[in-house]
């Protein structure tokens, strides 16, 4: 980004977990913020804003949405571009688990739900912030969220995984097209921060010996939103496709 650009950020899933942590962090960070969820997130959203207002000064943007509904994904990004003055950060974190089932017993509209937010929610973020940035003409940085089943996948979590998949498939074809812009792309990978959506699974995943508190070091949805600060400060100019 041009050092006298805006400082505006669109995080998706923004009402919990590692969502409310970025938008938190990047606030700090001097980003005027929008935040997104789903209707029925939006009294989490009011509260997380009010806590923004309250540590920064700035009251953030909400802008609910279904990042499955493309019309919706494209008024988030005009509301935001509206009320904020353009868009310069597009974190496209909204994304959901599902429950264990083995690839031979998956019902068909388990794996399409799952991909329908984690897939195809990430490309509509990527496609219509990209054309915000292109039309403003000042780069931006946008990032998605993959975790690490997009490296190696879980057992009975091979919607998730695929889906993860995807999203760096994506993710490195868009940092390619969108480069000649000053746009980078790029996905942050965690492995199990203690969220509340990740909290739910942790008991069904002990019997694979690795997820239990004994054996096993959580790192917090704080930790990724440091690195997300990073994708998305100006020192992070030559980092693009990862």
């Amino acid at each position: 980004m041009a050092a006298n650009s805006l400082r505006n950020a669109i995080i998706t899933g923004a009402s919990q977990g590692i969502g409310k942590a970025i938008a938190l962090r990047l606030a700090k960070d001097g980003f005027r913020i929008a935040l997104n969820d789903v209707p029925s997130k939006k009294e989490q959203l009011d509260s997380i804003s009010d806590e923004i207002e309250r540590r920064t000064g700035n009251k953030a943007c909400i802008a609910v949405a279904d990042v499955t509904n493309e019309g919706q994904v494209e008024e988030m990004v005009g509301k935001a571009t509206t009320e904020l003055g353009g868009i310069d950060v597009m974190v496209a974190n909204a994304g959901v688990l599902h429950e264990n089932s083995k690839i031979v017993d998956m019902p068909a509209d388990m794996w399409e739900k799952v991909f329908a937010v984690n897939a195809r929610g990430v490309f509509l973020c990527y496609k219509h912030a990209a054309r915000q940035m292109i039309a403003q003409g000042r780069g931006g940085r946008i990032i998605g969220a993959a975790s690490v089943a997009s490296k190696r996948a879980g057992m009975e979590h091979g919607a998730y995984g695929a889906s993860k998949f995807a999203v760096r498939g994506l993710t490195q074809a868009a940092a390619q097209e969108l480069g000649q812009y000053g746009i980078t792309v790029n996905a942050y990978a965690p492995g199990n921060p203690m969220t509340e959506k990740f909290a739910s699974h942790a008991e069904a995943l002990a019997p694979y010996g690795w997820s239990t508190p004994t054996n096993y070091k959580f790192g917090e949805p704080e930790d990724v939103a440091s690195l997300v600060s990073y994708l998305a400060s100006k020192e992070a100019h030559y980092i693009t496709g990862k």
